[in-house]
C-alpha cells in the first residue's frame, strides 16, 4: 500500500531536517518534500499532492496561521503545527487548532536527543492519525508492514485513584458536567460551551494538553463562552456557570466537602499515556457525585476515557459519546460505545441542547 506522503514546512534547515529525521523512523511515512516558507509549500502542495503538512508558525513572508487559514479555504488537507514551548506559542497553536490543524506537538530543544525520539514517537503517531481522515476518504489503509511504535509504560487509573467496591456517599445536592477529549477537542469543546447559559451545572474539563497551552486554551474559551471558564487550580470550587480546564502534564480529581464539590491536582504518573487523564477524572466524578452526574466523551485517539464512562454510568450518571460523523478522530468514543459505556450517541448540537434541557437522570 502507498506510504503516508508528509511535506514539511519550517524555516529552520535544521528543524527540516530533524523532522525529517524523526519521520524517516516509520515505514509507512515518505516526506516527499520540505519548504523554508508557505509561498514554496503552495508549490510543493501542487507538485507532491502530500497526504499531511506539517507547520511551523513563525515563517518569513507569510506567518504558518495565515498560510493556514488560506490553505483551508483553498485546499483542506491534514496538518499538524510543530509548536514551540512558550506562552506565545500555546496561544498561537490554540487559534491553528481553531482554524482547522487537527493536532499539534510541541519542538524539543535541539541539544535533547532524548526529547527529539519521544518527540519522533508522537508526532509519527499523530501524522498517521491524521492521515487517516484523508485515507478514509480515498479508502487508502495503511501498509500492514507498520511496525507497533514503542511506548511509555500504561499506566491504568489505578495508580493516581483506586477503584472502590462501595462508593462513598454523595455530598451536596448539585449536578456536575464532566467532559473528556483529545484530538479536535478543542473545538467540540468550544461548539458546547459557547452554546450554554450561565445558569448550567459546573463543567469539569480534561482535554489532552501540555502545560501552558490549557491556560491559552481556558482563556481562549472564557472569552467565547458565557460560563467563567479558567484553568483549574487545586482547591477551586466547581460551581454553576463554571467550567474547570485541566491544568497541561496534571490529572485533575473531583473532591467534596460540606460546601460541595471542589477540584484536587495531581501530579501521579500519566493514565493511558495521558496526563491529565479522562479516566482519572471520570472515576472519581462516579465516586464522587454518582447519579448526580453527567459524563460527556468527546473525539479523540486511543481510548482514554473509555473505562471511567463506564464507570460514571454504573455509579448511575447519564453519559454520551460523541458520534462518529462529528468527531475528527473517532477513537475514544467509539471504545467507549464498545465497552457499552454510552447511554447515547449524539453529535455536538445535540449535546448542548441536552445539556441545556436538563440532563443528568435527577435533571440538571
Amino acid at each position: 500500500m502507498d506510504n503516508i506522503r508528509v511535506l514539511v514546512v519550517d524555516d529552520s534547515a535544521v528543524t527540516r531536517k530533524l523532522i525529517t529525521e524523526a519521520l524517516q523512523k516509520s515505514k509507512h511515512i515518505e516526506v516527499v518534500a520540505t519548504a523554508i516558507d508557505p509561498f514554496i509549500a503552495v508549490d510543493k502542495i501542487k507538485r507532491f499532492s502530500p497526504d499531511v503538512i506539517t507547520l511551523d508558525i513563525e515563517m518569513p513572508r507569510m506567518d504558518g496561521l495565515t498560510f493556514l487559514s488560506k490553505l483551508m479555504i483553498a485546499h483542506p488537507m491534514p496538518v499538524v503545527m510543530v509548536s514551540a514551548f512558550t506562552d506565545a506559542g500555546a496561544r498561537e497553536t490554540i487559534r491553528a487548532l481553531e482554524l482547522g490543524a487537527v493536532d499539534f506537538v510541541l519542538k524539543p530543544k535541539l541539544d535533547d536527543a532524548k526529547a527529539w525520539d519521544e518527540f519522533a514517537a508522537e508526532l509519527i503517531e499523530k501524522i498517521t492519525a491524521a492521515s487517516r481522515l484523508e485515507i478514509k476518504r480515498k479508502s487508502r489503509p495503511l501498509s500492514q508492514e507498520q511496525k507497533p511504535l514503542a511506548v511509555p509504560e500504561k499506566f491504568s487509573a489505578d495508580a493516581i485513584l483506586p477503584k472502590k467496591k462501595e462508593l462513598v456517599s454523595r455530598i451536596g445536592s448539585d449536578s456536575i458536567i464532566a467532559i473528556g477529549a483529545s484530538t479536535g477537542g478543542t473545538e467540540a469543546i468550544a461548539e458546547i460551551l459557547s452554546n450554554l447559559q450561565e445558569d448550567v451545572p459546573g463543567i469539569a474539563i480534561v482535554q489532552h494538553m501540555p502545560e501552558k497551552f490549557t491556560k491559552a486554551f481556558a482563556d481562549r474559551l472564557n472569552g467565547l463562552a458565557k460560563l467563567y471558564v479558567k484553568e483549574a487550580e487545586g482547591g477551586d470550587r466547581v460551581l454553576r456557570g463554571m467550567a474547570l480546564i485541566a491544568p497541561g502534564d496534571r490529572h485533575m480529581i473531583l473532591r467534596a466537602d460540606a460546601g460541595g464539590y471542589f477540584v484536587e491536582i495531581n501530579d501521579g504518573p500519566p493514565v493511558n499515556r495521558h496526563r491529565p487523564s479522562v479516566d482519572v477524572l471520570f472515576r472519581s466524578v462516579a465516586q464522587i457525585a454518582g447519579k448526580k452526574a453527567l459524563g460527556i466523551l468527546l473525539t479523540g485517539m486511543g481510548a482514554d476515557g473509555a473505562q471511567g464512562l463506564l464507570e460514571m454510568k454504573e455509579a448511575g450518571a447519564r453519559t454520551i459519546a460523541q458520534d462518529e460523523k462529528s468527531c475528527t478522530v473517532f477513537g475514544m468514543p467509539r471504545e467507549a460505545i464498545k465497552l457499552g459505556a454510552a447511554d447515547m450517541v449524539m453529535d455536538l448540537k445535540k449535546i448542548a441542547q441536552l445539556i441545556a434541557a436538563g440532563g443528568t437522570s435527577n435533571g440538571l
